[in-house]
């Protein structure tokens, strides 16, 4: 699953405890400690001090989010008492911990998800914190942040971005132009299978990385409201704009590496690394692959390609990482200055300072200690007209795990049988939204 708090892959084990449906119970395993708050249930209101649930547990994330709480504190005077937790944990035990005595802030994902709580009375809105933060962050980070009530619920405060990785050294090797349209596209895959390249890395042992393929397609060919619709059980799987996206896959998939339901996404970055494969759809955090200077410094993306000339390029997948006040904080007032903070340029540099993995949410943030990369992804991002998530923070994560991964996979290995593996995916769908 994708939803780390580094933007990166989660364990593929963890997929298997997953929330069987962010509404539903949690299955817990045996022995397993339960989130709670640090105060517990029954303490009383300290005025210095704001609790936070987060979700940063590696080592990484860890160390800058401690400093951004250190530089808060030194600036309000106001502690923060921070409860970290596994990251896996933490998302398999969200509901039943949302529900109970929850921590005053705590570390989420933008999107369908913070929406889900957020429409569950599960999150409080934090409309005035927007009113001062909102000039750092562009139009499309703001949508990404307001629940379906049209109020804000989240601050982000990192991002990454999807899209198509090549070397340049390889495409000026051979004369290849960035492809814009789907024709190009299709016309650059035949090109590189005759000059003997792998023209699409791509692995999918995991199960995750085909659902950023699907996500691609599915915006490009139908639009951004299509998309969102669909991912949130709204839109049909039977529709033939679902179809039309598969068919659009099932021309691409013979220029994808074979046998990739066999092979880990860092088993196929391999291949765009040792130049063997032309492109690599995949997240920016590929690069941590990259661990030759040279190399990295060669690797470059370029957005999907336009399919629908109606949509063009405008939508970028960018899951993107942040804050979230609970439903009834202890400290309130100290709560909405921690996640005042939170949403300026000096906390997100901070932080990018000792992660520079991911980039800045914020349109403000000072981007001079940026990699030519790092720099591009956030010009890409800043310039999107739409933002998605990524398909297992868009939709209900028992829907992506269940029923998509496996569906997915089946159609990589068989892209025949399209319609019976919608119908299939319908079926289920209905069965997964209508619980609670």
């Amino acid at each position: 699953m994708h939803s780390s708090s580094l933007g990166r892959p989660m364990p593929a084990a963890s997929r298997r405890t997953v929330l069987r449906g962010i509404g539903g119970a949690v299955a817990l395993g045996a022995g397993m400690p339960l989130l709670s708050a640090c105060g517990g249930s029954g303490s009383a209101s300290d005025p210095k001090t704001v609790s936070l649930g987060s979700n940063a547990s590696d080592a990484v994330p860890k160390k800058a989010f401690a400093e951004i709480y250190a530089a808060f504190t030194k600036q309000s005077g106001i502690t923060v008492d921070v409860n970290t937790k596994d990251h896996n944990t933490f998302q398999e035990q969200i509901n039943s911990y949302l529900q109970g005595t929850p921590d005053d802030v705590f570390n989420w994902f933008a999107g369908y998800r913070m929406q889900f709580f957020a429409a569950k009375g599960l999150a409080s809105p934090i409309d005035d914190v927007w009113q001062k933060i909102g000039g750092n962050f562009p139009e499309a980070m703001k949508a990404l942040s307001k629940g379906a009530d049209g109020k804000y619920y989240f601050v982000p405060i990192s991002t990454s971005l999807w899209g198509v990785f090549y070397r340049k050294s390889v495409f000026q090797r051979y004369g290849y132009e960035v492809p814009t349209t789907w024709d190009q596209l299709v016309a650059l895959c035949k090109q590189m299978k005759k000059d003997g390249l792998v023209p699409f890395a791509f692995g999918d042992k995991d199960a995750w990385p085909a659902l950023g393929t699907f996500d691609q397609i599915n915006f490009r060919t139908n639009g951004y409201d299509f998309h969102v619709e669909l991912m949130a059980g709204k839109a049909s799987w039977t529709d033939a704009k679902v179809r039309k996206t598969f068919d659009h896959w099932a021309e691409i998939l013979p220029y994808h590496q074979e046998g990739a339901v066999g092979r880990t996404w860092q088993d196929a970055a391999q291949t765009l690394i040792s130049k063997k494969a032309g492109m690599y759809l995949f997240g920016s955090f590929v690069a941590q692959q990259f661990t030759n200077k040279a190399d990295l410094d060669d690797l470059d993306f370029f957005p999907f390609p336009e399919i629908n000339s109606a949509y063009g390029q405008d939508t970028v997948e960018a899951p993107t990482d942040g804050f979230m006040l609970s439903k009834a904080p202890k400290n309130k007032a100290g709560a909405l200055k921690l996640l005042e903070f939170l949403g300026t340029p000096e906390a997100e540099q901070i932080y990018l300072k000792s992660d520079p993995s991911l980039v800045a949410a914020s349109s403000k943030a000072d981007t001079s200690s940026y990699t030519a990369l790092q720099k591009k992804a956030y010009a890409t991002i800043a310039g999107a007209k739409h933002l998605t998530q990524f398909m297992d923070r868009d939709s209900r994560p028992d829907f992506t795990s269940t029923v998509m991964q496996p569906a997915l996979q089946k159609f990589i290995r068989d892209p025949k049988g399209v319609d019976s593996l919608l119908a299939s995916i319908e079926r289920q769908k209905k069965t997964i939204f209508a619980s609670a």
